[in-house]
C-alpha cells in the first residue's frame, strides 16, 4: 500500500511539474505576442511620423513642381481625379515650385475623370497665373490622357511618344451564337424597354446600337471641343486629327498635337529654369503601405508563437 501510495504521490507531482512548465510556456508565448503587439504599435507611430515628412512636405526654395499621371485614367486607380487633383493643388500651392509639370504615362480612360482633372488645372492656372504649367508626355498621352494634356500652356514629348487618339469607344461582347450551341435560354425582365440597354446575352438590336452611336458621337464632339479650346490655332487642319488614329511626338508637333519636343528634365532646367525637380504626387503613405501588410505579419507572428493554432485551423493569415 506505501508502495501504491509513493507512485501515486509521483505521478501527481510529475502531473504538477508538466503543468506548471506548460503554464510557463504560455505566459513567456503571452509575453512574445504582446511585445510583438507593442512593436507594431511603435513602428506604426514611428513610419506614420516618417509619412508626414514626405518629399513634397519639404519646403525646397525655387524648384520645379512634378505630379504624375500614370495608367488608365479611372475613379478607382492612382490616375483618378481625386488624386491627381489634390496633387496638382499641393504643387499649385507651394511657395518654393516656379512651375509644375504634369508627367502623362496614359492610354486614356474615363472622360468624365479626365474632365474633372481638366477643369481643376483651368482652375489652377487662373489662381496662380504666374506659375506656368507644362504636360510632358513619356511613353503614350492617348484619348482621356490627351484630354488632360491640352490645359495645359505647353505639350512636351519625346519623339518616339506616342500622341493622340482623339476620339470615343465603346466596345462589349455578344454571346447569343454560344448561348444557342450550348442550348443556354436568356431570361431578361425589364419595367422598361430599353432597360436591358446592349444586353450581351441579347441579341443585337438596331435601334439600341443607332442610340448608343449617337451618345459616343456627342461625346466625341466635347472631346473635339476641349482639344480645340486648349490647342486654338495650333492644330493643322488634318481631317484625320479627329478620327482617333495616334501618332510619334515628332508627327504631332508637325500636327499641333504638341509644341516641342522635350522631357521633364529638359523642361525644368531649360523652360523653368529650375532644374531641382520635387515630386507631388499623392502616394499611400507609409503608414498606409505598412498597415495593409501588419495583418500578414501579424498572423505569421501568432502561428510562430501559437503553432498548435495554426495546426488546427485556417484563420486566414497565409
Amino acid at each position: 500500500m506505501s508502495e501504491e501510495n509513493n507512485q501515486w504521490e509521483r505521478k501527481l507531482l510529475e502531473k504538477l511539474a508538466s503543468e506548471a512548465l506548460v503554464e510557463q510556456r504560455r505566459k513567456r508565448r503571452w509575453g512574445i505576442f504582446f511585445k510583438v503587439i507593442g512593436f507594431v504599435y511603435v513602428g506604426v507611430i514611428i513610419v506614420s511620423a516618417l509619412g508626414l515628412a514626405s518629399p513634397a512636405s519639404l519646403e525646397v526654395n525655387r524648384h520645379t513642381a512634378l505630379v504624375d499621371l500614370e495608367g488608365v485614367i479611372s475613379s478607382d486607380s492612382t490616375a483618378s481625379a481625386d488624386r491627381i487633383n489634390s496633387s496638382l493643388r499641393s504643387a499649385f500651392e507651394s511657395e518654393g515650385s516656379v512651375g509644375v509639370i504634369l508627367r502623362i504615362n496614359s492610354p486614356g480612360g474615363s472622360p468624365v475623370q479626365a474632365g474633372l482633372i481638366n477643369n481643376e488645372i483651368k482652375r489652377l492656372r487662373a489662381k496662380y497665373p504666374e506659375k506656368p504649367f507644362y504636360a510632358v508626355v513619356e511613353e503614350m498621352c492617348a484619348s482621356g490622357g490627351y484630354y488632360v494634356a491640352v490645359a495645359a500652356d505647353k505639350i512636351y514629348a519625346d519623339q518616339a511618344s506616342l500622341v493622340g487618339s482623339i476620339g470615343v469607344v465603346m466596345n462589349g461582347f455578344g454571346f447569343t451564337g454560344a448561348m444557342d450551341k450550348l442550348g443556354v435560354e436568356r431570361r431578361l425582365i425589364t419595367s422598361g424597354e430599353n432597360k436591358g440597354f446592349l444586353d450581351p446575352f441579347s441579341k443585337v438590336n438596331p435601334y439600341e446600337v443607332e442610340f448608343a452611336k449617337q451618345m459616343a458621337e456627342e461625346i466625341h464632339k466635347q472631346f473635339i471641343q476641349v482639344v480645340k479650346q486648349g490647342r486654338g490655332e495650333k492644330l493643322s487642319q488634318n481631317p484625320e486629327l479627329f478620327s482617333g488614329l495616334v501618332w510619334t511626338g515628332a508627327k504631332s508637333v508637325e500636327l499641333g498635337l504638341i509644341d516641342e519636343l522635350g522631357s521633364i528634365d529638359t523642361v525644368a532646367r531649360d523652360v523653368l529654369k529650375a532644374e531641382k525637380i520635387l515630386d507631388y504626387t499623392e502616394q499611400d503613405s507609409f503608414a498606409e503601405r505598412f498597415a495593409e501588410r501588419v495583418g500578414v505579419v501579424f498572423g505569421l507572428g501568432v502561428r510562430s508563437v501559437f503553432p498548435e493554432i495554426g495546426g488546427r485551423q485556417n484563420l486566414g493569415f497565409q
